[in-house]
Protein backbone atom coordinates (compact mmCIF):
# COMPACT_ATOMS: atom_id res chain seq x y z
CA UNK A 1 0.00 0.00 0.00
CA UNK A 2 1.33 3.46 -0.92
CA UNK A 3 1.65 6.47 1.37
CA UNK A 4 -1.70 7.86 0.16
CA UNK A 5 -3.51 4.63 1.01
CA UNK A 6 -3.98 3.29 -2.53
CA UNK A 7 -3.07 -0.30 -3.27
CA UNK A 8 -0.14 -0.92 -5.59
CA UNK A 9 0.70 -3.97 -7.68
CA UNK A 10 4.07 -5.10 -8.99
CA UNK A 11 4.05 -5.03 -12.77
CA UNK A 12 6.14 -4.28 -15.85
CA UNK A 13 5.79 -1.73 -18.63
CA UNK A 14 4.82 -4.58 -20.99
CA UNK A 15 2.13 -5.84 -18.61
CA UNK A 16 0.83 -2.31 -18.05
CA UNK A 17 0.40 -1.89 -21.81
CA UNK A 18 -1.32 -5.28 -22.01
CA UNK A 19 -3.74 -4.33 -19.23
CA UNK A 20 -4.53 -1.09 -21.04
CA UNK A 21 -5.35 -3.07 -24.17
CA UNK A 22 -7.43 -5.54 -22.17
CA UNK A 23 -9.40 -2.71 -20.58
CA UNK A 24 -10.01 -1.04 -23.95
CA UNK A 25 -11.19 -4.26 -25.59
CA UNK A 26 -13.40 -5.15 -22.65
CA UNK A 27 -15.07 -1.77 -22.25
CA UNK A 28 -15.95 -0.90 -25.86
CA UNK A 29 -17.10 -3.32 -28.56
CA UNK A 30 -15.88 -0.89 -31.23
CA UNK A 31 -12.26 -1.42 -30.18
CA UNK A 32 -10.17 -4.07 -31.90
CA UNK A 33 -6.44 -4.74 -32.19
CA UNK A 34 -4.76 -5.54 -35.50
CA UNK A 35 -1.19 -5.99 -36.69
CA UNK A 36 1.53 -8.49 -37.54
CA UNK A 37 1.68 -11.38 -35.05
CA UNK A 38 -0.51 -9.65 -32.45
CA UNK A 39 -2.74 -12.73 -32.11
CA UNK A 40 -1.40 -16.27 -31.91
CA UNK A 41 2.18 -15.14 -31.34
CA UNK A 42 1.17 -12.60 -28.71
CA UNK A 43 2.92 -9.64 -30.33
CA UNK A 44 6.53 -9.28 -31.39
CA UNK A 45 7.35 -7.89 -27.92
CA UNK A 46 4.75 -9.94 -26.04
CA UNK A 47 2.42 -7.04 -25.28
CA UNK A 48 -0.75 -8.70 -26.61
CA UNK A 49 0.01 -12.18 -25.24
CA UNK A 50 -3.23 -13.94 -24.24
CA UNK A 51 -5.61 -11.38 -25.71
CA UNK A 52 -6.56 -13.56 -28.69
CA UNK A 53 -7.67 -16.35 -26.36
CA UNK A 54 -9.62 -13.87 -24.26
CA UNK A 55 -11.34 -11.82 -26.98
CA UNK A 56 -11.23 -13.98 -30.11
CA UNK A 57 -10.00 -13.47 -33.68
CA UNK A 58 -12.59 -10.80 -34.54
CA UNK A 59 -11.19 -8.46 -31.88
CA UNK A 60 -7.49 -9.45 -32.09
CA UNK A 61 -6.60 -9.75 -35.76
CA UNK A 62 -3.37 -11.02 -37.28
CA UNK A 63 -2.67 -9.19 -40.53
CA UNK A 64 -0.63 -9.85 -43.68
CA UNK A 65 2.89 -8.40 -43.77
CA UNK A 66 1.84 -5.13 -45.41
CA UNK A 67 1.93 -2.04 -43.21
CA UNK A 68 0.36 0.13 -45.89
CA UNK A 69 -2.56 -2.30 -46.21
CA UNK A 70 -3.41 -2.81 -42.55
CA UNK A 71 -2.86 0.83 -41.53
CA UNK A 72 -5.14 1.75 -44.44
CA UNK A 73 -7.69 -0.79 -43.19
CA UNK A 74 -7.45 0.78 -39.74
CA UNK A 75 -8.16 4.21 -41.21
CA UNK A 76 -11.18 2.82 -43.03
CA UNK A 77 -12.46 1.13 -39.88
CA UNK A 78 -12.09 4.38 -37.92
CA UNK A 79 -14.02 6.27 -40.60
CA UNK A 80 -16.76 3.63 -40.30
CA UNK A 81 -17.15 4.23 -36.57
CA UNK A 82 -14.83 1.61 -35.10
CA UNK A 83 -11.96 2.33 -32.68
CA UNK A 84 -9.02 0.38 -34.12
CA UNK A 85 -5.67 -0.05 -32.40
CA UNK A 86 -3.04 -0.82 -35.04
CA UNK A 87 0.30 -2.25 -33.94
CA UNK A 88 3.33 -1.68 -36.16
CA UNK A 89 6.15 -3.97 -35.09
CA UNK A 90 8.94 -1.35 -35.02
CA UNK A 91 9.09 2.29 -36.06
CA UNK A 92 11.15 1.63 -39.19
CA UNK A 93 8.28 -0.45 -40.60
CA UNK A 94 5.96 2.54 -40.16
CA UNK A 95 7.76 4.15 -43.11
CA UNK A 96 6.00 1.60 -45.31
CA UNK A 97 2.69 3.13 -44.12
CA UNK A 98 3.82 6.75 -44.15
CA UNK A 99 1.58 7.56 -47.13
CA UNK A 100 -1.46 6.30 -45.20
CA UNK A 101 -0.50 8.15 -42.02
CA UNK A 102 0.55 11.45 -43.60
CA UNK A 103 -1.76 11.72 -46.60
CA UNK A 104 -4.89 10.08 -45.21
CA UNK A 105 -5.10 9.73 -41.43
CA UNK A 106 -3.66 13.17 -40.68
CA UNK A 107 -5.54 15.08 -43.38
CA UNK A 108 -9.07 13.71 -43.71
CA UNK A 109 -10.65 15.68 -40.86
CA UNK A 110 -9.22 18.93 -42.22
CA UNK A 111 -9.95 18.21 -45.88
CA UNK A 112 -13.55 17.22 -45.11
CA UNK A 113 -14.29 20.38 -43.15
CA UNK A 114 -14.58 18.42 -39.91
CA UNK A 115 -16.90 15.75 -41.29
CA UNK A 116 -14.47 12.79 -41.27
CA UNK A 117 -12.69 12.24 -37.96
CA UNK A 118 -10.20 9.38 -37.85
CA UNK A 119 -10.17 8.02 -34.26
CA UNK A 120 -7.28 5.65 -34.89
CA UNK A 121 -4.52 4.62 -32.48
CA UNK A 122 -1.24 3.34 -33.92
CA UNK A 123 1.25 1.74 -31.52
CA UNK A 124 4.86 1.02 -32.41
CA UNK A 125 8.13 0.12 -30.74
CA UNK A 126 10.90 2.67 -31.09
CA UNK A 127 14.48 3.26 -30.04
CA UNK A 128 17.88 1.61 -29.91
CA UNK A 129 20.02 0.00 -27.22
CA UNK A 130 19.07 -3.62 -27.93
CA UNK A 131 21.56 -4.56 -30.65
CA UNK A 132 19.01 -4.72 -33.44
CA UNK A 133 21.21 -3.06 -36.02
CA UNK A 134 20.76 0.06 -38.10
CA UNK A 135 17.42 -0.95 -39.63
CA UNK A 136 15.56 -1.60 -36.38
CA UNK A 137 16.98 1.00 -34.00
CA UNK A 138 15.46 4.26 -35.20
CA UNK A 139 13.95 7.04 -33.09
CA UNK A 140 11.67 8.74 -35.60
CA UNK A 141 9.13 10.25 -33.21
CA UNK A 142 10.33 13.72 -34.17
CA UNK A 143 9.45 13.03 -37.81
CA UNK A 144 5.87 12.27 -36.85
CA UNK A 145 5.72 15.21 -34.42
CA UNK A 146 6.28 17.37 -37.52
CA UNK A 147 2.90 16.35 -39.00
CA UNK A 148 -0.23 18.45 -38.25
CA UNK A 149 -3.41 16.47 -37.66
CA UNK A 150 -2.01 13.76 -35.40
CA UNK A 151 -1.14 13.46 -31.72
CA UNK A 152 2.18 11.85 -30.80
CA UNK A 153 2.64 10.18 -27.39
CA UNK A 154 5.75 8.72 -25.75
CA UNK A 155 4.85 6.93 -22.49
CA UNK A 156 7.95 6.60 -20.33
CA UNK A 157 6.50 5.36 -17.03
CA UNK A 158 4.34 2.46 -15.88
CA UNK A 159 1.48 4.86 -15.17
CA UNK A 160 1.59 6.36 -18.65
CA UNK A 161 1.91 2.94 -20.29
CA UNK A 162 -1.19 1.83 -18.39
CA UNK A 163 -3.35 4.95 -18.68
CA UNK A 164 -2.50 6.77 -21.93
CA UNK A 165 -4.42 4.41 -24.20
CA UNK A 166 -7.94 5.26 -23.00
CA UNK A 167 -7.71 9.02 -23.67
CA UNK A 168 -5.91 8.25 -26.94
CA UNK A 169 -8.88 6.16 -28.09
CA UNK A 170 -11.23 8.98 -27.10
CA UNK A 171 -9.34 11.49 -29.27
CA UNK A 172 -11.07 12.24 -32.60
CA UNK A 173 -7.66 12.63 -34.24
CA UNK A 174 -5.21 9.84 -35.06
CA UNK A 175 -2.86 9.12 -32.16
CA UNK A 176 0.58 7.55 -32.50
CA UNK A 177 2.03 5.89 -29.40
CA UNK A 178 5.78 5.27 -29.37
CA UNK A 179 6.86 2.57 -26.88
CA UNK A 180 10.62 2.43 -26.34
CA UNK A 181 11.84 -1.15 -26.55
CA UNK A 182 14.17 -0.75 -23.57
CA UNK A 183 11.20 -0.04 -21.29
CA UNK A 184 9.17 -3.24 -21.77
CA UNK A 185 10.97 -5.12 -18.99
CA UNK A 186 11.06 -2.17 -16.57
CA UNK A 187 9.19 -3.18 -13.41
CA UNK A 188 7.77 -1.33 -10.47
CA UNK A 189 4.72 -0.61 -8.38
CA UNK A 190 1.63 0.61 -10.20
CA UNK A 191 -1.30 2.04 -8.20
CA UNK A 192 -4.49 0.10 -8.87
CA UNK A 193 -6.44 3.29 -9.45
CA UNK A 194 -5.07 6.59 -10.71
CA UNK A 195 -6.47 9.72 -12.27
CA UNK A 196 -6.60 9.66 -16.09
CA UNK A 197 -3.45 10.77 -17.88
CA UNK A 198 -3.59 14.34 -19.13
CA UNK A 199 -2.34 14.13 -22.71
CA UNK A 200 -1.97 17.89 -23.04
CA UNK A 201 0.68 18.48 -20.40
CA UNK A 202 4.24 17.44 -19.70
CA UNK A 203 5.16 16.02 -16.29
CA UNK A 204 7.77 17.16 -13.80
CA UNK A 205 9.41 13.87 -12.83
CA UNK A 206 11.85 15.53 -10.44
CA UNK A 207 11.76 19.16 -9.21
CA UNK A 208 14.93 21.22 -9.24
CA UNK A 209 16.31 24.74 -9.20
CA UNK A 210 19.67 24.81 -11.03
CA UNK A 211 19.09 23.28 -14.47
CA UNK A 212 16.17 21.84 -16.47
CA UNK A 213 16.66 18.44 -18.10
CA UNK A 214 14.04 17.88 -20.83
CA UNK A 215 13.45 14.45 -22.35
CA UNK A 216 10.87 11.77 -23.16
CA UNK A 217 10.40 8.03 -23.63
CA UNK A 218 13.34 5.68 -23.25
CA UNK A 219 15.76 8.45 -22.29
CA UNK A 220 13.86 9.29 -19.10
CA UNK A 221 15.56 6.65 -16.88
CA UNK A 222 19.00 7.87 -17.99
CA UNK A 223 18.04 11.49 -17.34
CA UNK A 224 16.67 10.67 -13.89
CA UNK A 225 19.92 8.85 -13.13
CA UNK A 226 21.83 11.93 -14.29
CA UNK A 227 19.73 14.11 -12.00
CA UNK A 228 20.60 11.83 -9.11
CA UNK A 229 24.31 12.02 -9.92
CA UNK A 230 24.11 15.81 -10.18
CA UNK A 231 22.31 15.99 -6.83
CA UNK A 232 25.23 14.14 -5.24
CA UNK A 233 27.41 17.00 -6.51
CA UNK A 234 25.11 19.66 -5.11
CA UNK A 235 23.40 20.52 -8.42
CA UNK A 236 19.59 20.49 -8.33
CA UNK A 237 18.20 19.32 -11.69
CA UNK A 238 14.55 19.52 -12.66
CA UNK A 239 13.47 16.70 -14.99
CA UNK A 240 10.69 17.36 -17.50
CA UNK A 241 9.09 14.37 -19.24
CA UNK A 242 7.44 15.75 -22.39
CA UNK A 243 5.10 12.71 -22.69
CA UNK A 244 3.23 14.29 -25.62
CA UNK A 245 5.51 15.28 -28.49
CA UNK A 246 2.75 16.82 -30.57
CA UNK A 247 1.38 19.14 -29.38
CA UNK A 248 4.31 20.15 -27.18
CA UNK A 249 3.56 21.64 -23.77
CA UNK A 250 5.33 24.97 -24.25
CA UNK A 251 4.11 26.35 -20.93
CA UNK A 252 5.74 23.56 -18.91
CA UNK A 253 9.05 24.09 -20.69
CA UNK A 254 9.09 27.86 -20.32
CA UNK A 255 7.95 27.72 -16.69
CA UNK A 256 10.76 25.34 -15.79
CA UNK A 257 13.40 27.38 -17.62
CA UNK A 258 12.13 30.47 -15.79
CA UNK A 259 12.88 28.66 -12.52
CA UNK A 260 16.30 27.22 -13.40
CA UNK A 261 17.60 29.56 -16.16
CA UNK A 262 19.43 26.67 -17.85
CA UNK A 263 18.26 23.85 -20.11
CA UNK A 264 19.58 20.52 -21.42
CA UNK A 265 17.46 18.69 -24.01
CA UNK A 266 18.03 14.93 -24.29
CA UNK A 267 16.76 13.16 -27.40
CA UNK A 268 17.76 9.71 -28.69
CA UNK A 269 17.15 10.83 -32.27
CA UNK A 270 19.87 12.29 -34.47
CA UNK A 271 20.76 15.88 -33.60
CA UNK A 272 20.11 17.41 -37.04
CA UNK A 273 16.44 18.30 -37.48
CA UNK A 274 15.54 16.56 -34.22
CA UNK A 275 12.79 17.14 -31.70
CA UNK A 276 15.59 18.45 -29.49
CA UNK A 277 16.20 21.12 -32.12
CA UNK A 278 12.53 22.13 -32.01
CA UNK A 279 12.46 22.29 -28.21
CA UNK A 280 15.71 24.31 -28.21
CA UNK A 281 14.24 26.74 -30.75
CA UNK A 282 11.10 27.21 -28.68
CA UNK A 283 13.19 27.92 -25.59
CA UNK A 284 15.15 30.51 -27.57
CA UNK A 285 11.94 32.07 -28.86
CA UNK A 286 10.01 32.09 -25.59
CA UNK A 287 12.61 32.13 -22.82
CA UNK A 288 15.71 33.78 -24.29
CA UNK A 289 16.00 36.42 -21.60
CA UNK A 290 15.55 33.79 -18.87
CA UNK A 291 18.64 31.86 -19.98
CA UNK A 292 21.94 32.21 -18.13
CA UNK A 293 23.68 29.78 -20.51
CA UNK A 294 23.19 28.41 -24.03
CA UNK A 295 20.76 25.52 -24.39
CA UNK A 296 22.59 22.18 -24.44
CA UNK A 297 21.51 19.22 -26.58
CA UNK A 298 22.40 15.57 -26.02
CA UNK A 299 21.50 13.38 -29.01
CA UNK A 300 22.63 10.23 -30.79
CA UNK A 301 25.68 10.25 -33.02
CA UNK A 302 24.93 11.08 -36.66
CA UNK A 303 25.57 7.56 -37.92
CA UNK A 304 23.42 4.51 -38.72
CA UNK A 305 23.09 2.75 -35.38
CA UNK A 306 25.93 0.22 -34.94
CA UNK A 307 25.21 -3.39 -34.09
CA UNK A 308 28.23 -3.97 -31.84
CA UNK A 309 27.22 -3.30 -28.26
CA UNK A 310 30.12 -1.00 -27.32
CA UNK A 311 29.68 1.03 -30.49
CA UNK A 312 25.92 1.23 -29.98
CA UNK A 313 26.42 2.47 -26.43
CA UNK A 314 28.92 5.05 -27.69
CA UNK A 315 26.44 6.30 -30.30
CA UNK A 316 23.53 6.72 -27.86
CA UNK A 317 23.03 9.45 -25.24
CA UNK A 318 24.18 8.09 -21.89
CA UNK A 319 23.82 9.31 -18.32
CA UNK A 320 27.41 10.59 -18.28
CA UNK A 321 26.70 12.68 -21.40
CA UNK A 322 23.71 14.30 -19.70
CA UNK A 323 25.76 15.05 -16.58
CA UNK A 324 28.51 16.61 -18.69
CA UNK A 325 26.00 18.77 -20.57
CA UNK A 326 24.46 19.92 -17.29
CA UNK A 327 27.90 20.90 -16.04
CA UNK A 328 28.52 22.94 -19.17
CA UNK A 329 25.27 24.78 -18.56
CA UNK A 330 25.82 25.37 -14.85
CA UNK A 331 29.56 25.87 -14.49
Amino acid sequence: MSDDGTHEAKTTYREAMREALREALGSDDRVFLMGEDVGRYGGCFGVSLGLLEEFGPERVRDTPLSESAFVGAGIGAALAGMRPIVEIMTVNFSLLALDQILNNAATLLHMSGGQLPVPLVIRMTTGAGRQLGAQHSHSLEGWYAHIPGIRVLAPATLEDARHMLAPALADPDPVLIFEHGSLYNVSGELPESTVPVDLDHAAIRRPGTDVTLITYGGSLPKVLAAAGALAAEGISAEVIDLRTLRPLDDSAITASVARTHRAVVVDEAWRTGSLAAEVSARIAEGSFYELDAPVERVCSAEVPMPYARRLEEAALPQTADVVAAAHRAVD
